[in-house]
This record gives C-alpha cells, structure tokens and sequence, in this order.
C-alpha cells in the first residue's frame, strides 16, 4: 500500500474542502493529499471517505453539508463533547469520528459567523460574545489543532504506516506604537498648543512636556531601549507595527513626516521586521489604507508586506479585501479586543478564504492570542491574575504545537504607576514563552 500520499475522496468538487484539508492535512500533519472525486483514481493509498459511500477500509467522515454550498446562511448549531473537547456538525454512527471534522474547522477558520448579521460594538466591531466558542466556553482552546491531533490518531490506527510531522510550538511578540512619544513628533504648532493648554490645565503636564521639547528629558513613552534590551535577553522573535495616517479622534500618531518618528521606525526596523498599522478609518477604506501604505514606503524605502488595523477594527471579508489588493500579505490583527483566546479556533497562520468569493487567497492570517488592553482595560486584571491568562493561553498553545503571538503597547510599559507590575508581566511572559 502506498503511504506516499492520501486521498480525500469526495462526490463533488470543493473549493471549501480542498482548503480546509490543506490546512488539517497538509500544514497541521504534513501530510501530502489529494482531493477526488473518481473512486477509480484512490489506488492502493490511504483514503478519507468523505462521503455517504461505503469505501473498505477507509477512514470515514460524513459530510455536513456546508462545505457544499456557496454563500453564507444561519445554522443552528449544537455544541457537544468528543474525547473531552466541545465539537459541532456532529455526524451518525457510521463515522470514524462523530463530527465532521472538516466542517467544523472550517466554520471556525473561515469566521462563517463574522458573515452573517450581528450587533456590532461601538467601533462596528464583530464581538467576541457573539461567537460559537464564547457562548460555549472554549474561546481560550485551539480546538482545530486538537482536533487534528485525535483525528491523526484515527487514521493512524488505519494506516500505521503514515508519518506525521511533528508540530513545533514557537512564540513571536507584536509591539504595537500607536503613540510613539508623549510630546515629541507633534510638529512646532501642535506641540505649542498642547504646552499653552496644559499651562492652563490643573494637574497638566507643563513643566514635563517644556523638559522634554527642550532634550533636558527623554520623552516618557520611548520605551524602547527597554523593550529592545527584554527581547534580546530573551531571544524572542519581534514584530513591530508602525502608523502612517492623519490624525484623528482615535488615531493620536505623529505626522509621517516627522523626522524624530521617521527616525525612530528606521532605527527599529534595523532590527526587527516592521509593519503598517493602518489607521482606525482605513479598515473599509482602500484609498486610505493605500495612502499610507505610500508614506511608508517613503519611509523605510520598501513595501509594507505585514499590516495589523488599528482598534482591531477588522469587518469581514472586506478588510482582508482591501489588505490583499494592496499587496499586504501578512495580517496579523486576528484576535478580540475585549477577550483572550483563539478567535479562529486555531493557534498557526493560514490562509485567508474569502467566503462570498469562495477562493482561497494569499493573504496569510497571523492570529494573535492575547493584547495587553484586553486583560488592563476590558478585563480589568492585575498584573497576577493578568499572568494566569497569559500563562494558560501559552500552556495551551505549546500543546498544539503552535505560535503564540502577543500584542503590547510600547505606552503598556512604562515606568508609572498606573502600568506598576506590568514590565515584570512582560519579562515573565518572554520567559515561559521560550520553545
């Protein structure tokens, strides 16, 4: 029997299960495989029946039928229990597993329900408590990886002879700087006008920001010596995202033209990959989004390839649209603001598969597990209770063998006391994070 590669057998072609498979089959197990839909091409190799048809020695999988169809359309969906994991699209006794696996991965993966209608939170954003794994209490499990991984055990208990590749569990950190500086890279006007205001303000920040404009003290919000010094202790990959818009309500960044911030996104970026973060207004808006892409450029002298939006303002599939023309092709701003956890259900980066198009793109999705404002500002957490998220959501991770992304804030790190025991969570985080 051949056990160079594995066969999906089907009776209809399907974008939706060739995707799907090659993220189970393909980047989770490495395995090769190949989609059919002839009983006559499945030869003497392995076969995963995916069909309603008898195949010897097959491992069997009923279809549900949403990998079948085009569009988006609700579904009542039922959350049950297999091998201690919550699983959907359960399937008869017939089956080698009791849901289909393929199905269920690919509703989380896709985000399906990001398609249909919801009530959007005050940035018009899809809420975490509008998803499948919130209302059922595993948002903070990669269950397509776990999945994969009893999945794998089955087949292997069919073909013995198969390899699967080992997973490697890695950890990379995001340091988004929405606002580089306090006072500096504000421009002559802006920067007088803030001193005259705070001259006038009880409690303002006068005599901080005269220290600062006149290089008599380093602007609180550079950081990042301090956050270069962690990562090259710990030997942690880094990204950085870097803003390029005009200023706005939510967008408080320094002008693109500014030479200290320019100076700044040079010094970093001669360290570590740096990337766009397209401003609050950009999600929807290709024009803008391409705008700033152009700034960048000018910047750093080559493209922007990695974006992650400001806000996490991130609509489906529009925002991916826009990303994809423009020729981005790393996102990374899969993730909730308000909650912790694997939003995709899965804890590696994949292709994003645009649904109304039903096609595969070459956009690859990032996702990130957990942000700093999540656990500060929405759940309200000290930095102890902070750790026990971060510690699992790790723990989870390395059992997937998986990358664990997180999302910091140079203005998360600074030496006040309202951010007090944030840094030793940091430096702790970059600790048990190792592989």
């Amino acid at each position: 029997m051949g056990s160079d590669i594995i066969k999906i057998f089907s009776e209809n072609d399907s974008p939706r299960l060739r995707y799907i498979a090659g993220i189970i089959l393909g980047n989770i197990l490495g395995l090769q495989w190949e989609a059919v839909t002839d009983r006559r091409k499945l030869g003497k190799h392995p076969v995963i029946n995916y069909s309603v048809l008898n195949i010897n020695g097959s491992v069997k999988i009923s279809p549900d039928k949403l990998l079948f169809e085009s569009g988006v359309a609700k579904r009542e969906i039922t959350v049950g229990e297999w091998k201690g994991y919550p699983v959907f699209f359960q399937t008869d006794q017939g089956s080698d597993i009791p849901f289909d696996i393929f199905a269920a991965s690919f509703y989380l993966v896709s985000r399906y329900e990001e398609y249909l209608e919801y009530d959007p939170d005050e940035h018009r954003r899809y809420p975490a408590s509008a998803s499948l794994a919130c209302r059922n209490g595993f948002l903070e499990k990669p269950v397509v990886d776990l999945w994969t991984k009893e999945f794998a055990r089955i087949i292997l208990k069919k073909y013995p002879t198969i390899a699967f590749k080992r997973s490697e569990y890695n950890a990379l950190l995001t340091i988004d700087s929405d606002q580089p500086f306090a006072f500096l890279g504000k421009g002559m006007i802006r920067s007088m006008g803030a001193l005259l205001r705070d001259l006038t303000v009880r409690n303002g920040h006068a005599s901080d920001r005269f220290r600062v404009l006149t290089r008599d003290e380093e602007d609180p919000f550079q950081v990042y010596d301090y956050i270069i010094s962690n990562i090259e202790k710990s030997g942690s990959a880094a990204r950085f995202f870097f803003p390029t818009g005009d200023i706005t309500k939510f967008d408080k960044n320094p002008s693109w033209k500014n030479e200290e911030y320019r100076t700044l996104i040079r010094k970093i970026s001669g360290k570590y990959e740096a990337g766009l973060h397209p401003s609050y207004y950009s999600a929807d808006k290709p024009a803008v989004l391409r705008s700033q892409m152009e700034r960048f450029e000018a910047i750093l002298g080559k493209k922007a390839i990695s974006a992650r939006f400001h806000y996490i303002r991130l609509k489906m599939p529009v925002s991916y649209r826009i990303l994809d023309d423009a020729g981005i092709t790393e996102d990374y701003s899969m993730g909730y603001p308000e909650e912790a956890g694997f939003r995709a259900g899965i804890a590696r980066p994949f292709l994003f598969y645009d649904l109304l198009e039903d096609r595969q793109t070459g956009l690859t999705i990032v996702p990130f597990q957990v942000m700093d404002a999540t656990l500060y500002q929405y759940k309200k957490l000290n930095p102890e209770s902070a750790g026990e998220v971060i510690r699992n959501l790790i723990s989870e991770t390395r059992h997937a063998g998986g990358l664990f992304v997180s999302l910091w804030h140079n203005t998360s790190l600074l030496e006040s006391s309202e951010w007090k025991g944030w840094r030793d969570l940091f430096e702790m985080m970059l600790q048990i994070q190792k592989p």
